[in-house]
């Protein structure tokens, strides 16, 4: 009886997901929530433009409501938007991302290399995006961008590898978003910790010395007997032509 209960929680999670993502596409969201309170289920939508999830005066939200009450039979569902600290380490909003731009028509391969290296300078070890499918290509193809560091399978690639699935419908046809993002690293202890990027030492120049104290120097110093050899002289690189 405790598993069905487990799989009926799941299913539902699923099928009130599947239906916000259908019925109020215009959110950039990651994932919902679901938890049982005193009052009733909360449902709970991580986001990274809480503004678009709530909009105008809470319209959004009461929309929402009401479409899980008359959908799902849900007596007092309460809604709650979070914040993304970071969007860009998140997959599913990353993959959203790839897959608007990519049906507003942009170049799949331009629009990966700029993905994965903001993914990167965001702080993640590793990621992988996969885009499949007609993107402004005449045949199907597989392009992957793949940077850093990232665990394909095992225990570390189930807890720490953040994966998202999405599609865009283009005009050529559908094409397929592979998402992973890997934020945290897992040394050989066992012990999960975030890598810290290492910042470039810049090295100031030496103040100038004032005029006057310069001058003094200069006069106080001898000539030298040895005259200095005069330096080689460069010759010109030679120029390459190409045809």
């Amino acid at each position: 009886m405790l598993n069905q209960y487990f799989i009926k929680q799941a299913v539902k999670e699923v099928e009130i997901e599947s239906f916000v993502r259908t019925a109020f596409p215009q959110g950039d969201y990651s994932k919902i929530e679901l938890q049982r309170t005193p009052l009733g289920i909360k449902v709970i939508i991580h986001t990274n433009k809480p503004g678009r999830i709530i909009g105008k005066a809470g319209k959004n939200i009461n929309d929402i409501t009401e479409a899980l009450k008359a959908r799902f039979g849900l007596e007092n569902p309460q809604i709650d938007v979070k914040s993304i600290e970071s969007p860009d380490t998140d997959a599913h909003i990353v993959a959203k991302q790839i897959a608007g731009a990519l049906e507003k028509g942009f170049n799949a391969k331009k629009i990966g290399n700029l993905t994965l290296k903001r993914i990167l300078d965001a702080g993640a070890v590793g990621a992988e995006i996969i885009i499949a499918g007609m993107a402004g290509t005449r045949k199907s193809s597989t392009v992957k961008f793949l940077g850093g560091y990232l665990k394909h399978c095992g225990e570390p690639a189930r807890a720490l590898v953040d994966y998202a699935l999405e599609e865009a419908i283009t005009k050529r046809g559908k094409v397929g978003i592979k998402v992973k993002i890997m934020r945290e690293f897992q040394d050989i202890t066992g012990e999960v910790r975030s890598v810290v990027v290492p910042v470039t030492a810049v090295v100031a120049p030496a103040e100038p010395e004032p005029a006057e104290e310069l001058g003094k120097k200069k006069r106080g110093k001898k000539e030298s007997a040895v005259p200095t050899a005069a330096p080689a002289p460069v010759e010109p690189a030679a120029e390459t032509s190409e045809e």
